[in-house]
């Protein structure tokens, strides 16, 4: 017999009744130590006291209120997207999926606009995950996503990750944009290196072509930079973003430049939930730390002391580990075991951790997360290995 929760996800046998900070407690009162944040979602850990606080005020007064009218947290949050960022307006969803659809929508709106209207490829690249829906899998076009939901929405053309010579061989009179997430996360933790960033805008503005950002799990301060991108020096067109942004509430965000958003007018696009009070209020006060420069050198400070002591795990557990990658707070430890063991192994050694593609565990803690944190991390983590040694 089903259950009454559709299962189409393979979940670990936990209840977790409560958060604080780096920390979630089952509902038997273990404490497990939280190196996944929700996927890079609780990006100030668990019930956090500005964002209980932004949360509950505005619950006292308005929780929604249809966009067809103004509403003020919206317009301060996107205020300050627009002005911590290369973007000129926003468009508020409730998940990095949603943005997926918009992002792909757009950049096929702006051509038709251009009078271009045969212009509707988006070149992708494997490994990738821009989310489940019907744009969303077929973006990324890897078999398991997409086997048995055909037919597929068409116009996207996949090449392998660092393929370089491929993409300009792949340019077409119907090419519209590239669509690339600045750091894979799924896929492996794979961060595209700053010169290829630079040669995808130049190869862009080249061809003429849009640049499309996916900054939903790398983005909103994972990386030690507000958005990945800004370590490379450029600039997309269109950016998605979602996880951090609403530090653990449903929010998410598409923004654009002016010119990428030309052909978005009323009507085009739409969201019942996109952007209300509450959620806006929670981002509001999410960005008011995040974006806060000081914050963000401690992302980066913390991310080096993390990475020091990674490095020594992998050192004296060469049966287990093979390599660390990543940037910021969006760490990779690429396993010799199965990451899935490491996982359990962790789960046993009260530290949560989260798999990933090309046989990668992934750290993705929240960005506030203590020194000491960082040390009972490895000490966990540590204990995880040790338990995976051969006999």
């Amino acid at each position: 017999m089903i259950p009454s929760i559709l299962p189409t996800y393979a979940r670990a046998p936990f209840s977790f009744t409560k958060g604080e900070g780096t920390w979630l407690i089952e509902e038997d009162g273990r404490r497990f130590l939280d190196l996944g944040a929700g996927i890079a979602v609780n990006a100030l850990g668990h019930a956090h006291p500005s964002l209980v606080a932004a949360l509950t005020e505005q619950a006292q007064n308005l929780w929604h209120v249809s966009n067809l009218y103004t509403i003020p947290q919206q317009t301060e949050l996107a205020d300050q997207l627009v002005a911590q960022s290369f973007a000129d307006t926003v468009f508020f969803t409730n998940s990095g999926t949603e943005s997926c659809e918009l992002a792909v929508k757009m950049a096929r709106k702006y051509w038709f606009e251009k009078g271009q209207s045969e212009r509707v490829e988006i070149i992708t690249f494997s490994g990738s995950f821009h989310g489940r829906s019907s744009a969303g899998i077929a973006a990324a076009g890897s078999e398991k996503m997409t086997k048995g939901f055909g037919p597929l929405l068409p116009g996207f053309v996949h090449l392998d990750w660092a393929d370089h010579a491929a993409i300009d061989a792949a340019i077409t009179a119907k090419t519209a944009a590239i669509l690339i997430e600045p750091i894979q996360g799924e896929g492996g933790i794979r961060p595209v290196p700053d010169a290829c960033l630079k040669g995808l805008r130049e190869l862009c503005d080249r061809h003429n072509l849009l640049l499309i950002f996916d900054e939903v799990q790398c983005g909103i301060g994972r990386s030690g930079k507000l958005f990945a991108h800004e370590w490379a020096g450029v600039a997309p067109d269109i950016m998605m973003v979602a996880k951090g942004i609403g530090g653990g509430f449903p929010l998410g965000a598409v923004l654009a430049s002016e010119a990428a958003a030309l052909g978005m007018g009323a009507g085009t696009h739409g969201s019942t939930y996109g952007g209300n009070p509450l959620a806006c209020a929670v981002g509001c006060a999410v960005l008011a730390s995040v974006a806060d420069e000081a914050f963000l050198a401690e992302v980066r400070r913390k991310s080096a002391l993390f990475k020091q002591k990674l490095r020594g795990l992998i050192a004296a557990h060469p049966d287990v580990f093979k390599s660390l990658r990543g940037e910021g707070l969006m760490l990779g430890l690429k396993c010799k075991c199965a990451n899935t063991d490491l996982v359990a192994a962790g789960y046993e050694a009260l530290v949560i951790t989260v798999p990933a593609a090309d046989n990668v565990v992934r750290l993705l803690p929240p960005l506030n997360i203590t020194d000491d944190e960082i040390e009972l991390a490895i000490a966990r983590l540590d204990q995880a290995a040790q338990r995976l040694k051969p006999k």
